[in-house]
């Protein structure tokens, strides 16, 4: 269950709308890591749930974090299609948060 990693209840919200029920093993595999701001390297078929698994621990950070002190988190992509991949899956995590 999402709610195993004791993410903010913004995010567990936002999950549970998307329709997230278990994480997928990518995501079991690393987010404990990534919410303990450990460096990952991971790579997985497409459609395993890699950008959740490291969008919802970042988002996590933020809402952790102190206010107001500029960005966070930098996230590149080698193209213009993951980029948008990214940039709508954040979206939707932090659809009811006040990051954008």
């Amino acid at each position: 269950m999402f709610s195993d990693f004791h993410f903010h209840p913004s995010l567990i919200k936002a999950v549970d709308k998307q329709g997230y029920t278990e994480p997928t093993p990518v995501q079991d595999a690393c987010m404990l890591d990534a919410l303990a701001k450990k460096d990952l390297l991971v790579s997985a078929q497409t459609g395993s749930g890699k950008t959740a698994a490291f969008i919802l621990p970042i988002l996590h950070i933020m809402l952790k974090g102190k206010k107001n002190t500029g960005a966070k988190a930098l996230i590149l992509a080698p193209t213009r299609e993951l980029v948008r991949q990214i940039y709508k899956q954040f979206t939707l995590l932090s659809e009811f948060t006040p990051i954008k």
